[in-house]
């Protein structure tokens, strides 16, 4: 068997996760020794003395029991923007949050948003609408905005948030163009006040087993990575509309080739991109249907990758390597990530695909958290500016290739 494989899968599923599997002790597979009765009294042990086990602990309550507690410091924060993603995701993944708190809505209907602080606890005189947000400057409660607005809005609102003395975290993506990232981080800068990009992959277990595999050569060298994070999108909806930045390739595409970075640990020298938009469905008149897109990077390695707003749901990405690959499926979804790996030669026999088993955890929660612990700890974040600009450079660069039919050269600062 070849040496370098057998190594290889030591590290994959010796790290995997997969120590869950834990064997039984032979005494427990005999039969157990009772009294006369044929009863066992609560508590009693069973077996030889030697490897006698007590059948409950004295009190019924598990010795390992981990209760709910929370730190004595916590970062105050503020969402902007109630809309699905925050009513459904981000304000629920708060009570998993050990160091984050809600203590602050912004939102232009402020029926809803009463509902929402009411629910959460939140005080009346911290909610805001769009006219008094920058009002939040004098709010002591809030340390941290996070923008969840439609596209076309988070540069506005990040700079005012920025400006408002408070560190903000916005959805991706980042912008409608590199300009308007470039300011947002000059802004950040400037108010000496930290700014994230909403990358929620980055803080779940699941992708950074993914990338911590594929840095460790575990698949040889790399040679393809290939997506697909497509969904069936029923008007009226924002992503429909052009105005406020709509369309898939910003939208769910980004999802890709943010993967393709940190799997591939690289940055695209040449794009090349392709847009369908169907004249007789009416839901694309100012936005694509589809867009199929490639990447090509230093090493050689190449991303093919297509994204949707009218195809049915289908969220993942293959990593390819010369030893092997990782199949992530879903991979973008907010919950059932599923990953599998498989390394080793076909032809000798050596071939092994296996499923990473992996404690799921709530990406919204962690990520707000690590934000925070950011600014407990005065800590770069993993996700700042810098990473959602590099993305909009990509983004910029297929849109002119879908404009001019040609591949487009990036140039990374």
């Amino acid at each position: 068997m070849n040496t370098l494989n057998t190594s290889r899968r030591r590290f994959l599923f010796s790290s995997a996760g997969l120590s869950g599997m834990v064997g039984i002790s032979p005494s427990l597979l005999a039969a157990p020794s009772v009294g006369a009765s044929g009863n066992q009294a609560p508590g009693e042990s069973i077996g030889s003395k030697s490897a006698a086990i007590p059948l409950a602990p004295p009190d019924k309550q598990p010795a390992n029991l981990k209760l709910p507690v929370k730190n004595e410091k916590q970062v105050g924060w503020a969402i902007v923007g109630l809309g699905q993603l925050a009513l459904e995701e981000i304000m629920p993944a708060f009570a998993e949050c050990e160091y984050s708190k809600p203590v602050a809505l912004v939102s232009g209907h402020p029926d809803k948003a009463r509902k929402v602080a009411k629910f959460y606890g939140i005080n009346e005189d911290a909610i805001y609408d769009y006219e008094t947000y920058d009002r939040l400057a004098d709010d002591k409660r809030v340390d941290v905005i996070y923008i969840v607005l439609p596209n076309s809005m988070h540069a506005e609102f990040t700079i005012r948030g920025l400006k408002a003395g408070k560190h903000v975290l916005c959805e991706k993506p980042m912008s409608n163009t590199v300009q308007e990232a470039e300011e947002m981080i000059a802004a950040s800068q400037e108010a000496k006040k930290k700014l994230m990009i909403a990358y929620r992959l980055h803080y779940e277990p699941f992708n950074m087993k993914a990338m911590e595999i594929c840095k460790s050569g575990a698949l040889g060298k790399i040679k393809t990575f290939v997506s697909t994070n497509a969904q069936d999108v029923k008007a009226p909806n924002i992503r429909l509309s052009g105005k406020l930045g709509g369309g898939p390739l910003g939208d769910v595409g980004v999802y890709s080739i943010n993967a393709a970075r940190y799997t591939l640990g690289e940055e695209p020298v040449e794009v090349f991109a392709y847009a369908r938009k169907p004249e007789d469905d009416p839901r694309f008149r100012e936005v694509p249907e589809s867009v199929a897109y490639t990447l090509k990077y230093p090493s050689g390695a190449l991303a093919h990758c297509d994204c949707s707003f009218g195809m049915a749901e289908s969220r993942f990405y293959r990593v390819h390597g010369t030893e092997g690959y990782l199949n992530m499926d879903p991979a973008f979804s907010y919950r059932g990530l599923r990953l599998h790996v498989k390394e080793g030669d076909a032809k000798s026999g050596d071939a092994e695909a296996k499923e990473v088993l992996l404690q799921a955890e709530n990406h919204f929660s962690k990520e707000m958290d690590h934000f925070s612990k950011s600014i407990l700890n005065d800590e770069k974040c993993h996700t700042p500016g810098e990473m959602g600009l590099a993305d909009m450079r990509i983004l910029e660069a297929l849109y002119k290739s879908i404009e001019s039919g040609a591949p487009v050269a990036i140039k990374h600062a």
